[in-house]
């Protein structure tokens, strides 16, 4: 698999390290970061939720993308790679499969006890469980209205169901 997909819960401990779920190592190790052979993540706050963003290459080079097609200089393109590359942090993970989340990080999420990770592809989120059932709820609902964008209306083969 070369994708994050899937739901995972995971305790924070003490020293605010996080394991990240096998299934997104894996991925990582083909796509992720590496610091002198260790691999590593980009994870910064999400722009539009109470989240962080994170992921490898792949998520570095979307954002590279983002910004080649807007003007050199422009105030645009500044403001992305502020709000984007600017808050990036540069996470390895540990030989147990284990991120250290920064204080900052965590206080933009919200992250005490524990945190979801939630596959969105080329990247994944780092939530707080509550925020995150709240978050999909609502993600739930927006597509459940927007069924007849699914081709056959939703109600055969591939529509959205509960």
């Amino acid at each position: 698999m070369d994708r994050f997909v899937s739901t995972y819960t995971n305790k924070i401990d003490a020293k605010g390290r996080v394991s990240i779920p096998a299934a997104f190592r894996a991925v990582l190790e083909r796509d992720g970061y590496k610091s002198g052979g260790a691999i590593g993540i980009y994870c910064y706050p999400s722009l539009d939720a109470p989240a962080l963003d994170a992921g490898g290459e792949r998520l570095a080079q979307k954002i590279d993308g983002l910004l080649a097609g807007l003007p050199d200089y422009s105030d645009e393109r500044d403001e992305l790679s502020v709000a984007l590359y600017g808050d990036v942090q540069v996470l390895s993970i540990d030989g147990d499969g284990r991120i250290v989340l920064p204080e900052g990080l965590r206080t933009h999420a919200g992250l005490k006890g524990a945190v979801t990770f939630v596959g969105l592809g080329d990247k994944f989120q780092i939530w707080e469980p509550g925020q995150f059932d709240q978050r999909r709820k609502r993600a739930r609902e927006k597509v459940q209205g927007h069924r007849k964008l699914f081709g056959s209306g939703g109600s055969e083969g591939g529509g959205a169901r509960e």
